[in-house]
C-alpha cells in the first residue's frame, strides 16, 4: 500500500515536471518569437530611415541638378543677349550716337526675350555718357550726387602717380595699414569697380538703389529697410556713381565718315584747303593766326567778330587772308582737331544725363540751366547732334562756354557696357537668375571685349 502511494506521488511529480518543462519551453518560444518581431521592427525602422535619407539626398541631388541646368541656361542666355546687343551696335550708323538709336531705344528686341526655358533682357549704356574718372577734375567730381570733398581728393590721390596726399585725400600708407591691406593704384583706374577700393566709397554710393544695375526701380529698391538694399522708400530710382563715372571712354579723333581729323595746329595751307574744302585765303588765315600761339580748342578759330557767311567773289591778291566765317566753321567743325591721336575722357553730349552735363559745365545754377537746354535741344533732333558745333549754331551755348568745353565733348561713341539679365522659367515660377556685364569697344571688327563680369545666380 505504502509502495503504491509512493509510485502515485512519483507519477504526479513526473507529470508536474513535464508540464513545467512544457510551460518553460512555450514561454521561451514566445520570447524568441517576440525578439524576432522586435528585431524585424528595428530592421524596418532602420530601412525606413535609410529610405528617408536616400530619398532626401535624391531630392537634393535633383535640385542641385536642376540648379546647374538653370545656371547653365542663364549663362548662355546672357551670352546670347550680349551677342545680340553687339550685333545691333555693329549695325548702328556711326554719324552720331544718341538715345533714340536702336541700341538704346529698342524694347522689342532687347526685353523679355525667350530662349530655351529662359528669359533675358539687355541694357546697353554708352560709356561716353559718363565722366571719365581718369580725366575728371576735382571740381567736376564734386558736382556728382552725394560726392564730398574727402572722397574726391581720395579719388585724385588713387589715380595720380605720386605719394603726396592732396587736400583731404590719402595715399598708400592708409590702404596698406588697413586690417586687410592692399596697395594703392597710383595710376589710372582700370575698371570702374576699382572705385570701391577708394577710401570712403561704399556700395550704397557706388550702386545707389539700383544694386542689380538693371536701370529699373524694383520692389526691394523702394521698400525702405525691409529688404536689401536700404533705400528711401520713395518711387524714384536714386542712381549711384556707376551711372555717372567710367574709365573706358575715349575719342578716336575721326569725323563722321571715319577719316582722321585735320590738326589745325600742324597742317599746312595746302592740307587745310584740300582736306577741308575751304578757300586758300581762309587756310592762310588759320596758319597765320596760330603762329603766335597754338589753338587750344577748335573754338579759337572763331570769335565775336567772325562774319556769319564767307565773302563772295574771288580774291585778286594771292597773299590775301580771310577770317574764318561761322558758316564755314560749322561745316568743318567735325573734321578738325587741335591735337593728334586719341583723346581720353570726352563726354557724348547726345547721351549724357543732366547730372554729368552739369558737372562737365562746372556746376551751379547756370550749368544746370545749360544742361537742361542741351537735353531739350537734342530731344528735338531725330538723330541728335552730329557735330559739337551744333551747340553753338543752335544758340544752346554761347561762344565762351563752347570754347571752354569743346575739348571735352563729342557726338559719337565706341565703348559701351552691355548688361544682360537672365531668369530661368521653372514651370512659371522664377528660377535661377544671372547678370553678365561686358564692356565692348566696337571700333574694331570683331569688337574688342574690354571687361567681362558675371554676377552670382540664385
Amino acid at each position: 500500500m505504502y509502495k503504491k502511494d509512493r509510485q502515485n506521488r512519483y507519477s504526479i511529480l513526473d507529470t508536474g515536471y513535464s508540464k513545467l518543462e512544457t510551460s518553460i519551453e512555450n514561454r521561451a518560444a514566445r520570447i524568441e518569437k517576440g525578439l524576432v518581431i522586435v528585431a524585424v521592427l528595428w530592421v524596418v525602422v532602420v530601412l525606413m530611415a535609410l529610405i528617408a535619407v536616400l530619398g532626401r539626398k535624391a531630392r537634393l541631388d535633383m535640385k542641385v541638378s536642376f540648379a546647374r541646368v538653370e545656371s547653365s541656361r542663364c549663362k548662355w542666355a546672357c551670352r546670347a543677349g550680349i551677342e545680340k546687343a553687339i550685333g545691333i551696335l555693329n549695325e548702328d550708323t556711326r554719324e552720331s550716337d544718341g538715345l533714340t538709336d536702336l541700341w538704346s531705344d529698342n524694347d522689342e528686341d532687347l526685353n523679355d526675350i525667350a530662349l530655351e526655358g529662359c528669359y533675358f533682357s539687355v541694357r546697353v549704356i554708352d560709356e561716353a555718357s559718363k565722366l571719365n574718372i581718369n580725366a575728371a577734375t576735382k571740381e567736376q567730381l564734386l558736382w556728382l550726387p552725394n560726392m564730398v570733398e574727402d572722397i574726391a581728393d581720395a579719388i585724385i590721390d588713387w589715380r595720380d602717380n605720386d605719394d603726396m596726399a592732396s587736400g583731404s585725400g590719402v595715399e598708400g600708407g592708409y590702404y596698406e595699414n588697413l586690417p586687410y591691406g592692399y596697395k594703392i593704384r597710383n595710376g589710372s583706374f582700370r575698371t570702374i569697380r576699382e572705385l570701391l577700393l577708394v577710401k570712403g566709397v561704399t556700395e550704397e554710393l557706388f550702386y545707389g538703389e539700383d544694386t542689380n544695375f538693371n536701370g529699373e526701380l524694383d520692389y526691394n529698391e523702394r521698400d525702405g529697410d525691409k529688404s536689401p538694399p536700404i533705400d528711401d522708400g520713395d518711387d524714384q530710382l536714386d542712381e549711384g556713381w556707376v551711372e555717372y563715372l567710367t574709365c573706358y571712354s575715349y575719342d578716336r579723333n575721326v569725323d563722321a565718315s571715319g577719316n582722321q581729323r585735320i590738326n589745325v595746329n600742324s597742317a599746312n595751307e595746302n592740307e587745310l584747303e584740300s582736306s577741308l574744302g575751304i578757300k586758300r585765303s581762309q587756310a592762310r588765315w588759320i596758319v597765320q593766326n596760330r603762329s603766335s600761339r597754338q589753338y587750344q580748342s577748335i573754338g579759337d578759330l572763331i570769335n565775336e567778330n567772325s562774319p556769319r557767311e564767307p565773302s563772295q567773289g574771288s580774291q585778286s591778291d594771292p597773299n590775301a587772308t580771310e577770317q574764318l566765317d561761322l558758316q564755314t566753321f560749322y561745316q568743318i567743325a567735325d573734321k578738325i582737331t587741335v591735337s593728334g591721336g586719341q583723346t581720353q575722357g570726352k563726354v557724348n553730349i547726345n547721351t549724357a544725363p543732366e547730372e554729368v552735363l552739369t558737372a562737365l559745365l562746372g556746376g551751379g545754377d547756370e550749368a544746370e540751366r545749360i544742361a537742361e537746354e542741351i537735353i531739350t535741344y537734342r530731344n528735338r533732333s531725330i538723330y541728335g547732334m552730329e557735330s559739337i558745333a551744333d551747340l553753338l549754331s543752335s544758340g544752346t551755348v554761347n561762344l565762351d562756354t563752347f570754347k571752354r568745353i569743346a575739348n571735352s565733348i563729342m557726338t559719337r561713341s565706341d565703348v559701351f557696357t552691355i548688361s544682360c539679365f537672365a531668369t530661368a522659367d521653372r514651370n512659371g515660377n522664377t528660377g535661377a537668375t544671372l547678370r553678365t556685364d561686358a564692356v565692348v569697344d566696337r571700333s574694331t571688327m570683331p569688337c574688342q571685349i574690354l571687361y567681362w563680369y558675371e554676377g552670382t545666380s540664385n
